[in-house]
């Protein structure tokens, strides 16, 4: 009996490592929608990313007007001084874009150490593009191989969204104008690529039973991107939130917010007008990126506007080799989470330190305060208390 049972728990130990494995897997992820302004509670578009990457240091930077190019406000590597990558941001013309990585769409044999240009191609459309229409061009236009596979999402001051899964030779565009919901949920596999392979399948579902509700109510707001879904551990295999379930442990496996989780970020744009005419004073007062860096249950948002005076120095990579303070208080928080240090410390999830029936958690702390900073800073911007000088 014995032996069966050391067999047993052998077998457990064995499917158990397996699932680690799986779950650590070094790669560039990412959880996102794109929002048409129909789908949205205030009448704007807007663009989340809850950014998954093994680059844990995560600045936000102004990169002003020069040579032709338009300013532009963007996510960036820490230890990207020369700002070559952008990983989601909003230009001055109103077109915003990010992306997520796929692994189901690459058809070809270019090597590994010609890929992953999607940050240089993000960069580049900040530079030059005005509209969705505008990046289907500049994909057309780009040599190829490209050194891409992802879904890249963009909106512009029209009030839609696309996204295009993109590899090195060709993309598919999908528009939010044809899909029900006028919302767009991608992680890291292309609906036209290969069925069954890439990665994300399970926060996909998740994502789409949080925001299903508000979808069919047209309702959708950045809090609720970033308050409720990037800090949510609802677990679509479990069919509930693993965080009311009584454990004083989670395993790290297929929730949105992952430890190698680096920000959430919502681009809400401007209220479609019907000539579709805005001055370039318009879009820098009321586009904003919300943004939270560093692990997403334990951020504090900030608002972003694309002005010199529009970033946070909190945000900005003004620390030692280019970190930002507010990822950096992030981190350490994150830290206290995943702070098991029996094997990885990285694959388990400490309840306590997010909710806890004394209040102290970072979940019970944040959220509060995150969401008095979008009812303020939304409010004046809605009543046309926001004003940055054009630089035009």
């Amino acid at each position: 009996m014995g032996l069966r049972h050391n067999k047993i728990w052998g077998i457990v130990f064995t499917i158990h490592s397996f699932i680690f494995s799986i779950s650590t897997v070094d790669i560039n992820a990412c959880t996102s929608a794109v929002i048409s302004a129909e789908a949205s509670a205030s009448g704007r578009p807007m663009l989340w990313k809850h950014r998954d990457t093994s680059n844990t240091d995560n600045k936000v930077e102004y990169v002003a007007a020069h040579d032709g190019a338009l300013a532009y406000v963007a996510l960036f590597n820490a230890q990207d001084t020369n700002l070559e990558e952008a990983w989601t941001g909003m230009n001055e013309a109103g077109f915003a874009i990010m992306n997520t990585a796929s692994y189901n769409i690459k058809d070809d044999n270019v090597p590994d150490k010609k890929m992953d240009k999607e940050g240089y191609v993000m960069t580049l459309a900040l530079k030059s593009c005005r509209t969705i229409n505008d990046f289907q061009h500049l994909l057309d236009t780009l040599p190829r191989p490209m050194g891409v596979e992802a879904n890249f999402g963009v909106i512009d001051s029209s009030g839609q969204g696309a996204v295009f899964e993109t590899n090195n030779h060709s993309y598919k565009r999908y528009d939010t104008s044809d899909t029900p919901g006028g919302t767009i949920i991608r992680t890291n596999y292309s609906h036209s690529g290969r069925p069954g392979e890439g990665y994300g399948y399970i926060r996909e579902a998740n994502a789409q039973v949080l925001l299903q509700p508000h979808i069919d109510n047209h309702d959708l707001t950045p809090a609720f991107l970033t308050e409720t879904v990037s800090r949510s551990f609802y677990h679509d295999i479990h069919k509930c939130d693993d965080l009311n379930s009584g454990q004083q442990w989670l395993i790290d496996i297929d929730y949105i917010p992952r430890y190698k989780s680096t920000a959430t970020i919502v681009i809400e744009g401007i209220v479609p007008a019907t000539d579709n005419e805005y001055s370039t004073a318009d879009i820098i007062n009321q586009y904003i990126m919300w943004t939270g860096l560093g692990y997403p249950p334990c951020t504090e948002i900030v608002p972003v506007w694309c002005h010199p005076s529009g970033v946070a120095d909190g945000l900005r990579g003004l620390s030692g080799e280019g970190r930002s303070e507010l990822c950096d208080i992030a981190k350490q928080r994150r830290a206290e989470v995943f702070s098991m240090r029996n094997g990885k410390d990285n694959n388990y999830i400490k309840v306590e330190k997010l909710t806890n029936p004394e209040g102290t958690g970072y979940l019970q702390t944040l959220v509060p305060h995150n969401l008095e900073t979008y009812r303020i800073i939304s409010h004046k911007r809605d009543n046309g208390q926001i004003k940055f000088e054009s630089l035009r």
